[in-house]
């Protein structure tokens, strides 16, 4: 086996849960989980602003159990936890404009049901592995490239502060109460299966949508960089730190390839889907108070520790995710 290849046997068998299980990160992880033989129940709310979709799951319907429902409930926690191995913690909300205009849901959705989540876990199951899927969002604007996990905690809106204070949490009850608890500070993840119908998870969903449909979009800036991470990737990094001993009550970045300005990505993109067309604008004036400039991580630490390496280029990712949506857009509209 390679440094950084997932050992399938840990999985074969295993009893995960995924929040957030019919979103777009949370459905990728799903597939790989029942290519490894591991048995999976998704939990998700399908709030319509949040990227639930049944169409996530096409294909493995029949291999994994699904419940919808809100990990703010307290009631169904119990029940699902009661013989999970792993718990994929994915649910949350991601919009950082959202969370400016409506910070108290923002605040119930990224903090109290995180804290309701753990609670579950302590009491009814406290054995359990917890890998929470942070941000890159919690550093705010950067002092320094590339970001490390030293970096000052600083974020520039409400979605920040309470990402922040999730992840706050997992390592807390890892320290304090000894459970197993990781986190992974995701950035600019990307591909098949992302929301698309807005920007609500990225802007690269919005740029996707445009270049299938061929309708012209806006690049804002344009020279900021910026890292991206394909979802299988993602997924791998998910993976490697759930069984690595090391990564327990740490948080590492998951970072990408070499960063781009965002320019070039447009460029990539409209070369990746002929006829698409994009236009370089000033930033809005909505967006801009929480615009972070540039941003790229330094991923070295979960690199370290458990072998991985991001192995999809920028460009061939975004050929994969121009087909998915060529084949498929008419089911994230």
């Amino acid at each position: 086996m390679r440094a950084g290849d997932i050992d399938e046997s840990k999985w074969a068998g295993r009893r995960v849960l995924v929040t957030g299980g019919l979103g777009f990160i949370g459905s990728n992880l799903a597939r790989r989980l029942v290519g490894l033989g591991a048995r999976v129940t998704l939990l998700d709310s399908m709030i319509p602003e949040y990227g639930g979709n049944p169409f996530n799951v096409a294909g493995i319907a029949d291999a994994v159990r699904i419940n919808y429902s809100d990990i703010r409930d307290p009631h169904t926690l119990p029940w699902l936890l009661r013989d999970c191995d792993v718990l994929f913690n994915l649910a949350g909300q991601s919009a950082h404009l959202d969370s400016m205009r409506d910070p108290f849901t923002d605040l119930q959705i990224n903090v109290n049901a995180q804290l309701n989540l753990l609670e579950a876990c302590r009491r009814h199951r406290p054995e359990i592995r917890v890998v929470f899927a942070s941000t890159r969002q919690i550093y705010g604007r950067p002092k320094y490239l590339p970001v490390d996990e030293a970096h000052p905690v600083q974020p520039v809106d409400v979605n920040g502060i309470n990402k922040a204070s999730g992840e706050a949490y997992h390592l807390l009850y890892a320290k304090v109460y000894g459970m197993w608890c990781c986190a992974l500070r995701l950035t600019n993840t990307y591909g098949p299966r992302m929301r698309v119908k807005d920007a609500r998870q990225t802007f690269l969903g919005v740029w996707l949508r445009a270049a299938v449909q061929k309708t012209p979009f806006e690049v804002w800036g344009g020279a900021q960089l910026r890292d991206f991470s394909y979802v299988d990737d993602t997924v791998e990094a998910l993976l490697g730190v759930a069984f690595c001993e090391g990564a327990r009550g740490r948080a590492f970045n998951v970072g990408g390839e070499a960063p781009y300005a965002l320019a070039d990505v447009a460029r990539l993109l409209a070369e990746e889907a002929p006829g698409a067309r994009y236009e370089i604008r000033d930033f809005p004036a909505e967006n801009k108070p929480i615009d972070i400039g540039d941003y790229h991580a330094s991923d070295a630490a979960l690199r370290r520790e458990t072998g991985w390496a991001p192995k999809v280029p920028l460009r061939e990712g975004l050929r994969r995710s121009v087909a998915f949506y060529r084949d498929h857009l008419h089911e994230y509209l």
